[in-house]
């Protein structure tokens, strides 16, 4: 499912599933009747163009004879809009797992990611899905590739190698996937051949950087057998220490699922 809850007249309308559905919605303006439709503005939120669109969708891509401009999770015009979706890797397949993502943010970093996955081996359907969850919960869909927090929080911590003064603002989490503290920077630093120990915040300026280190402690750290396992809290709690925001994550592995056909 693409949605977890109800879009179009009387439904719930949640912003990120109204989204979602309007991205599908314009993905598939080639089923619609001539002329195509107009690109419907993705964002969010419901009003009087979406509810039609949903209408026509249902009347004139899958032959029904009325519509109730309503869809609901998992329902035939989730699968048919679903079956419009172009072959392989896409910005806009990208943008359905994160619907209330900025266009240009997708468009940042979905190169890196393409290229960072293949690099690592992240390609089978469900370890892709799983980490694409895990990347769009960790930076709050693309909005964030360092850590809110000062990172004193981090300071004098030896268990993450924090040993010289200053170290947990220096070394706080960085990356689509937080690397956080110093031994984990000289641990990655060795890896890719980069001093990021020196500059530490060019994890989190490069997108490419920020993706590949994201990619690195996946591997690192087990994660492509958990994932396989198809197990959400297991990584989660690999990722995370625990479960913080198992609830957001599950929602895009859900989408992110949907769109590879899992």
């Amino acid at each position: 499912m693409c949605i977890a809850t109800s879009v179009g007249l009387g439904g719930r309308n949640d912003l990120a599933d109204v989204a979602a559905i309007q991205i599908l919605l314009n993905l598939n303006a080639t089923r619609f009747k001539p002329p195509t439709p107009p690109p419907l503005g993705v964002d969010g939120r419901i009003g009087k163009n979406t509810i039609q669109r949903i209408s026509d969708f249902e009347v004139q891509a899958m032959g029904l004879p009325q519509s109730d401009g309503l869809i609901a999770p998992g329902d035939a015009t989730v699968r048919a809009l679903l079956a419009g979706l172009p072959e392989g890797p896409t910005k806009e397949k990208l943008s359905i797992v994160l619907p209330l993502s900025p266009a240009e943010r997708i468009d940042h970093y979905f190169d890196p990611l393409k290229s960072g996955m293949t690099k690592y081996g992240i390609t089978t359907p469900l370890q892709a899905a799983h980490f694409l969850a895990q990347v769009a919960h960790e930076s709050a869909s693309f909005l964030y590739t360092e850590e809110i927090a000062s990172g004193d929080a981090y300071e004098g911590r030896k268990d993450l190698g924090n040993t010289q003064t200053g170290d947990g603002r220096r070394y706080k989490g960085r990356g689509l996937i937080q690397l956080t503290g110093r031994a984990n920077y000289t641990a990655y630093s060795k890896a890719c051949g980069v001093d990021y120990v020196a500059h530490p915040e060019k994890i989190a300026d490069d997108p490419l950087a920020a993706v590949d280190v994201a990619c690195w402690f996946w591997v690192t750290r087990g994660l492509p057998a958990l994932a396989e396992q198809d197990d959400v809290k297991a990584v989660t709690k690999r990722i995370n220490g625990g479960y913080n925001g198992l609830d957001d994550r599950i929602h895009y592995l859900t989408r992110a699922k949907a769109v590879l056909g899992l």
